[in-house]
């Protein structure tokens, strides 16, 4: 049977039209297949309808064409076996106003060459068929667009997670109900989720990702594929180039295959193309020469010019309740923050973005934002960003940005300011870990639970450490003003 040259809107089952009471259709021979389909419906009345049929209607006929006596003959099981060879769905017989039966040479005739009949009756029209297999379309249709939009959304969401490719592979694998898999640039499984498939369908998947990866051939030779499909073992395989150019490919493995999967993987595997991918915010020989220049002692503000701004912010980010971030859920970060500037560097990912870009929440992720500041200043603007980092995490708020702003303690000379809070707080400035809870115990207002959060120690620790700068700095740290007061030498130092 030649494959049908199906249109692009969804098909609709023969039994979800067989189930419309209004309709009142029965199958009354053929096989009673659940998967089975129809695309379109067509309705002729000539003796053999096969030069006008394209392949996967629904065929209707009041039977004008049947001879008398045709019951002798071969006609039927011409008439269906040519039926059969255009690539018909099904044949719908109206029993009215022609035939008061459906003709038991026909059902016969449709139970050998496996075509479904159906028996429309009386008070339905062809028309009426038409119609309702058209809505049924529209459902499907609307019902696909509803399943790839929600899709894309979730896909998205997950992109920006902070162990991105995984939490794209889930989400994919969840949305086509199978197994999906990143493979490497040498064809090694990088990552994977879902129900993975028997080891048959699984070489069969390696070997259609190396299909589309491209091999570094003549640029005169033939382009290599972005996508392949295949079927090995009952289920259904498709592969994806990722448009990185590294190559990286998307592999998908499912047993069933439902409209708008393909655009769903289409949208995972651009996703997957952006994670893979080196994100550019310039070009990678001004990031080059920056490089080598700083590495040969020339000073920052010399320097940043050619990474293409003169004003930045450093942005400190950390996932929550992950582990430490890998080198892609870093990349996919900068990426969000519109930078290639990224430094994965432990728990906590250091970003430079450009001052005109503004950071906003990410989903995972807790952010600090440094106040923009010139090149010469970035050692101030990291420290900055640690601190609304720590802050972020104490509150639970997802990002917080340094925001200075003028003050009392602006009207005192920076010198005599400097002095004084080196001299009263030179007890405890000769311990950085007194100095620095001191700060954080202040700066959220003394809570010991949440000073504790910001600088990963037990709150036993925190009263300890107070406990002792208060010893030290002969001082009583529930007094207002001594707080304020310290606060403002902290500030100075």
């Amino acid at each position: 049977m030649p494959d049908p040259a199906v249109p692009p809107t969804p098909p609709v089952r023969l039994a979800a039209l067989l189930a419309r009471e209004d309709l009142a259709l029965r199958r009354v021979a053929g096989p009673d297949d659940p998967a089975a389909v129809v695309h379109w419906v067509h309705t002729s009345e000539m003796a053999d309808p096969y030069p006008y049929l394209l392949g996967g209607e629904l065929l209707l006929t009041a039977g004008v064409h049947i001879p008398e006596g045709a019951g002798a003959g071969a006609y039927f099981d011409d008439y269906v076996s040519r039926i059969v060879a255009a690539g018909g769905a099904a044949l719908g017989f109206g029993v009215a106003p022609v035939h008061d039966t459906v003709p038991k040479e026909l059902a016969a005739a449709c139970e050998t060459h496996g075509l479904p009949l159906l028996e429309v009756p009386p008070q339905t029209t062809f028309s009426g068929v038409a119609r309702a297999v058209w809505q049924l379309m529209a459902q499907a249709r609307l019902a696909e667009l509803r399943r790839v939009t929600e899709a894309q959304q979730s896909l998205t969401a997950a992109a920006s997670r902070p162990d991105p490719v995984p939490s794209v592979l889930r989400q994919l694998a969840q949305r086509l109900g199978g197994w999906a898999v990143l493979y490497g640039p040498e064809g090694a499984e990088v990552a994977g989720a879902g129900r993975k498939p028997g080891e048959e369908a699984t070489s069969a998947l390696a070997g259609l990702a190396g299909v589309v990866r491209p091999t570094g051939g003549s640029p005169g030779g033939s382009p290599h594929p972005t996508s392949a499909t295949d079927t090995v073992a009952g289920t259904h395989l498709a592969a994806y180039a990722l448009g990185a150019g590294h190559g990286f490919v998307l592999g998908v493995a499912a047993a069933e295959r439902a409209p708008g999967d393909h655009t769903v993987a289409s949208v995972a595997a651009v996703l997957l193309s952006l994670l893979t991918g080196e994100q550019q915010s310039g070009t990678g020989a001004a990031r080059s020469a920056a490089l080598v220049r700083l590495l040969l002692g020339a000073p920052p503000e010399e320097v940043a010019p050619l990474l293409g701004g003169r004003r930045w912010l450093v942005v400190h980010a950390r996932p929550d309740g992950q582990g430490p971030p890998d080198a892609v859920a870093a990349s996919a970060l900068g990426a969000a923050l519109g930078s290639a500037l990224v430094d994965p560097a432990g728990e906590v990912v250091r970003v430079l973005v450009p001052a005109d870009r503004a950071p906003a929440p990410l989903p995972g992720w807790t952010l600090g934002v440094s106040a923009a500041a010139a090149p010469e200043d970035w050692p101030a603007a990291d420290t900055q960003a640690a601190r609304a980092l720590a802050r972020a995490r104490a509150t639970r708020t997802p990002l917080l940005r340094h925001a200075p702003r003028p003050a009392l303690a602006d009207l005192v000379p920076p010198d005599e300011a400097a002095a004084h809070a080196r001299a009263l707080l030179s007890p405890v400035t000769a311990h950085p870990a007194l100095t620095e809870t001191l700060r954080t115990w202040l700066s959220l207002h003394g809570s010991w639970d949440r000073t504790a959060v910001a600088l990963s120690v037990h709150r036993n620790t925190v009263r300890q450490r107070v406990a002792r700068c208060a010893a030290l700095l002969e001082t009583d740290l529930d007094d207002p003003d001594v707080r304020m007061e310290l606060w403002f030498a902290l500030r100075r130092i």
